[in-house]
């Protein structure tokens, strides 16, 4: 169930964002057919805004969908570690149960450093950690290493 509400707010948020990148790219069209040179100025500059969004909602939903490939392909293999570190009230991880974690996790990554599956498992360990932005290096790493004839 939270897997299709993931999907759903995910195709809700870039209709959004399509919509939004339609009326910029309108606005944008307006001020460059103006013949002023400032407005036009200004409306490349206008145009250029929804370009760089697209390919940027284009990247987070490659990542987000090849982290899932991997993901499900990791628990078809077994793999896939258990969800059952201790929570706090609020829902979020126990800091120090995660960090006991993330030190085998890494210890895995840097014994097997060609082996995907220890670098996604990492990467699940740095996101239970708090350290998003490790978190997502960790993953690309795995997504980079499973690809055929990577390594």
């Amino acid at each position: 169930m939270r897997a299709w509400r993931v999907r759903a707010t995910v195709a809700v948020l870039v209709a959004v964002l399509v919509v939004y990148f339609v009326l910029t790219g309108q606005r944008a069209w307006l001020l460059l057919r103006s013949g002023e040179p400032v407005l036009m100025l200004l409306g490349l500059g206008v145009l250029i805004l929804p370009i760089v969004g697209a390919v940027l909602v284009a990247a987070e939903v490659r990542f987000g969908l090849a982290t899932q490939r991997l993901g499900e392909r990791l628990a078809n293999e077994g793999g896939l570690p258990a969800d059952d570190l201790p929570r706090r009230p609020s829902g979020r991880v126990d800091r120090d149960a995660a960090d006991e974690v993330f030190a085998r996790r890494r210890a895995e990554a840097e014994a097997a450093p060609a082996d995907w599956r220890s670098w996604f498992r990492l990467g699940i360990a740095y996101d239970d950690a708090g350290d998003r932005r490790r978190a997502r290096e960790a993953m690309r790493r795995a997504i980079t290493l499973s690809r055929p004839g990577a390594q």
